[in-house]
């Protein structure tokens, strides 16, 4: 994909449509600018304009800028393949004397589909000799043990590094509505439960709104969360980055109870931090790794676990039968008293977490491409 000196060679993301679900429609800088992008595929775009690096759409039928149809590219240094490593052996055919790279954003536990694609694949990438690319320790950790379980041997590593975070998301001295919570993520990352505690916390603290946006590849009836509209919510739907930005800059927190959905990074919470935002949410995932700050994290206890299984039972719509026994257990206690603390003296003022500037970031993707890894 790339080459730091002499002619250089060109340079190549890929992203192949048959084996990623979310790269349901071509995206580049301008769709970044202009409309919703999922966290994923704002990264790719982010690092590929810091790397100048071209990226090729299975979908995309003309190029825009380093933004490519499939087809013949010349040569290659360096290719990244996005996501799943089923093409990864075809990939590599088609770009002769490329070193290869397999870029996941996913969860990969051992034995789930994921786990067991990586491990079926395990033969093929230490025959290639691919290094894996990891946005989290915890992201690494899980591939790293079904590498293992693989038997991959030494030829396949993984490393990890992180996703960017655009440094025009630093604080710009908004307004905070004290009011005002805030959810962007996709849906299926515990919408259903975050709006049933924002009820809950509603009725203890009237006038609290809460404003709702996804990247808008999965609508909220994914999630099983009930299309009538409820009191103090405001659907955005799908937003450009900066109007985000914007919304989480004059918000009391965002508001991001979950942990339906572990997080291999949680890019919302790191961007949050950089606009000056703090978070509620859990002790999941990546997310101790990405937030340095233990009271904006919550652990996640058996009386949170055992409601939501109760509440998946239930059919669309009907998990507020559930409210009064949630209440009476405490279920949605620690966010009250958490939402109580921040509009009060207790609201932190948080700030960009250095590992996740762009510039950072991109001289690590310098770094492993160089051999020089650290």
């Amino acid at each position: 994909m790339i080459v730091e000196v002499g002619i250089p060679k060109r340079r190549t993301l890929y992203c192949e449509r048959n084996f990623d679900p979310a790269c349901d429609r071509p995206y580049s800088t301008r769709t970044l600018e202009e409309t919703a992008l999922g966290g994923t595929e704002a990264t790719v775009t982010r690092i590929a304009d810091a790397l100048g690096a071209r990226v090729m759409q299975h979908n995309r039928e003309s190029a825009e800028g380093r933004y490519l149809p499939p087809g013949a590219t010349g040569d290659v240094a360096h290719l990244v393949v996005l996501r799943d490593p089923r093409p990864v052996r075809r990939l590599a055919a088609s770009f002769p004397g490329a070193r290869v790279y397999l870029w996941l954003h996913d969860l990969t536990r051992p034995g789930s589909k994921r786990g067991r694609r990586l491990a079926a694949a395990a033969s093929a990438l230490a025959e290639l000799a691919v290094t894996i690319v990891c946005v989290s320790d915890f992201q690494r950790r899980q591939v790293e043990a079904v590498l293992q379980r693989a038997g991959a041997g030494p030829r396949v590593r993984a490393v990890t590094i992180y996703n960017p975070v655009d440094v025009a998301a630093e604080p710009g001295g908004s307004a905070v509505d004290p009011s005002k919570l805030v959810f962007f993520s996709s849906p299926n990352k515990g919408l259903a439960f975050t709006l049933d505690a924002f009820s809950a916390a509603r009725r203890v603290i009237p006038g609290l709104h809460l404003s709702i946006g996804s990247p808008g590849y999965k609508s909220p009836r994914y999630a099983g969360v009930a299309a009538g509209r409820l009191a103090g919510i405001e659907w955005l739907g799908a937003l450009p980055h900066a109007r985000i930005l914007t919304e989480v800059r004059s918000a009391l927190c965002v508001f991001y109870p979950n942990f339906v959905l572990p997080e291999t990074f949680g890019l919302v919470l790191a961007e949050a931090q950089a606009v000056g935002t703090p978070v509620i949410t859990h002790d999941c995932g990546a997310v101790r790794e990405i937030l340095a700050d233990p009271s904006q994290i919550l652990p996640v206890t058996r009386a949170e676990r055992r409601y939501e299984r109760i509440a998946r039972l239930l059919p669309s719509g009907a998990r507020h039968r559930l409210a009064p026994w949630g209440d009476r257990l405490g279920v949605f206690t620690p966010y009250v008293e958490r939402l109580l603390a921040l509009r009060g003296a207790a609201r932190p003022a948080p700030i960009a977490d250095s590992r996740f500037r762009l510039n950072v970031v991109a001289q690590r993707w310098r770094t492993l491409f160089s051999g020089e890894w650290f």
